[in-house]
Parts: C-alpha cells; sequence; structure tokens
C-alpha cells in the first residue's frame, strides 16, 4: 500500500478541517489541512496558510469554511475547498498550495513525495518570539 495513514475521512468536519503536520524534502515543518469537498474522493488537503499573507486557516480550531469554501481569516478571500483556486479579495487569482492524498475504503492517506506525514494536528512553537535586537529588558 502507498502512502501513509493520515485520518478517516468522517473525522473530517463538515463545516472545518482536520489539521496535521507534514515535513518537506529540506526538513522544513509545514502544517496541512483536510477540508470537506463535494466532489471525489470527499475531500481535499491543502497547506495551512493563505497564499496571499502568511495566515493559517486552521488555528487549532478549525478552518471556516461556508458553502464550499475556506475563508481567509485575516481578509475574507474566499479559497474553493476543491480546487484551491481563490476569485475575490486580496488574494484573488492565487491557489492554495495542494498536498496530495489518496482515499482508500474511508481512510485518508498522504502519498506526497514532498511531504512526509510527522502527526496530528499543528506544530507546536514553544520557542516564543524571536529577537535579533541586542538590547535586553
Amino acid at each position: 500500500m502507498r502512502g501513509t495513514h493520515v485520518a478517516a475521512v468522517d473525522a473530517v468536519p463538515e463545516h472545518g478541517s482536520y489539521l496535521f503536520s507534514v515535513e518537506d524534502p529540506f526538513t522544513n515543518e509545514r502544517e496541512a489541512i483536510l477540508v470537506p469537498c463535494e466532489a471525489d474522493p470527499g475531500v481535499e488537503a491543502w497547506l495551512n496558510n493563505c497564499p496571499h499573507e502568511d495566515q493559517r486557516f486552521d488555528a487549532g480550531r478549525g478552518a471556516a469554511i461556508r458553502d464550499g469554501e475556506i475563508i481567509c481569516p485575516k481578509h475574507g478571500s474566499l479559497f474553493d475547498a476543491c480546487e484551491g483556486d481563490c476569485g475575490n479579495g486580496p488574494a484573488a487569482g492565487s491557489s492554495l498550495r495542494p498536498v496530495d492524498i489518496e482515499v482508500r475504503d474511508g481512510e485518508v492517506y498522504l502519498v506526497d513525495d514532498g511531504y512526509t506525514y510527522l502527526h496530528d494536528g499543528g506544530l507546536e512553537d514553544d520557542e516564543g518570539p524571536s529577537s535579533t535586537s541586542h538590547l535586553s529588558f
């Protein structure tokens, strides 16, 4: 069998997203989301940020989805959940970055050669903000 198991299709909320983390070939950790899609296979996967500006769709509570469109929480641009294209707002003309998946027997598998599955949920940012300033308080 090809791919790494991510989740059951039933785990993807009808009006939200399922958050998981991946790593690219350069060891950059990224977040990805599974979202419901009316077209077969019933879900799609995208990197978890707006291509217009580095804004997460799902910050741990699920992406806002209405009428088959993912809503950017910063500017309100709408992305087609099945195709990834945006036709309005500041992100008009851009597209979400896809993550290749396959659905077999109701289960979602990551099959994208560009990413390795890490874990369910988002990345933990426990380092806090970084600074290049020589000042201390």
